[in-house]
């Protein structure tokens, strides 16, 4: 976009200390909701508004929906491509992270929680060795746990060698779709191993797209016209 002049503002939910640099003007942190979100799409006076949040980031997605209505501003959603399951995968899905929690056996085993660090709660009274991941240093509620701090995109070599390292028998994770975190699904089914998918929370209907440069189109069509 910037290489495009278009003017716009990259806002970041503002739970990372260090997040990566845009060449853009950046925000950090809430709105206050979509009566917030509404008032600022007004003040600044933007024509367009581009949701390109994390696919589980439903709150922010919703306020962008109803914003977007109340502002009389067009919305676009850039959201990647739901994973699939292959041939060899041993996925078993689930609605949302309590059910995750729930499905887990009571054994003690070493598991891979690849889910971030927001929705950790449910995994509290679970018996278990804990493997997580963030891409910066932070607390968490889980004992037994073991924090490795890493940013990807990573490698499917690098993360057959993490879950051997550190023991694990099954991955859980929730569908982000993408390329950068793929890796872990494709260590897990040449490890044999079995996964539990947290579906995409569900949203209302909206413009979705799956490439920047549909983005781009959009952007692009809408100043042709004059919009």
């Amino acid at each position: 976009m910037a290489d495009a002049g278009f003017e716009a503002v990259y806002s970041y939910a503002g739970r990372l200390q260090n997040p990566v640099a845009q060449p853009l003007p950046t925000r950090s942190g809430g709105f206050g909701g979509a009566d917030g979100l509404t008032a600022y799409l007004r003040v600044e006076g933007f024509t367009h508004l581009i949701d390109a949040t994390h696919p589980f980031a439903a709150t922010i997605s919703h306020n962008a929906i109803a914003a977007s209505g109340r502002a009389r501003v067009p919305l676009i959603a850039l959201e990647r491509p739901a994973w699939a399951a292959q041939p060899g995968d041993r996925w078993r899905h689930v609605a949302d992270f309590a059910a995750a929690a729930s499905v887990l056996p009571n054994d003690g085993s070493g598991v891979f929680l690849a889910i971030g660090r927001q929705q950790l709660a449910p995994f509290v009274g679970c018996n278990h060795r804990w493997m997580l991941r963030f891409a910066e240093v932070a607390s968490h509620p889980l004992r037994d746990a073991t924090l490795i701090v890493s940013r990807g995109p990573f490698t499917v070599a690098g993360d057959i060698a993490l879950m051997q390292r550190h023991g694990i028998g099954l991955v859980v994770t929730k569908n982000a779709g993408g390329h950068g975190a793929e890796a872990k699904l494709i260590a897990a089914r040449e490890l044999g191993l079995p996964v539990v998918m947290i579906d995409r929370p569900a949203l209302p209907a909206r413009h979705v797209v799956a490439r920047v440069a549909e983005v781009m189109d959009w952007l692009h069509g809408a100043a042709d016209r004059g919009v």
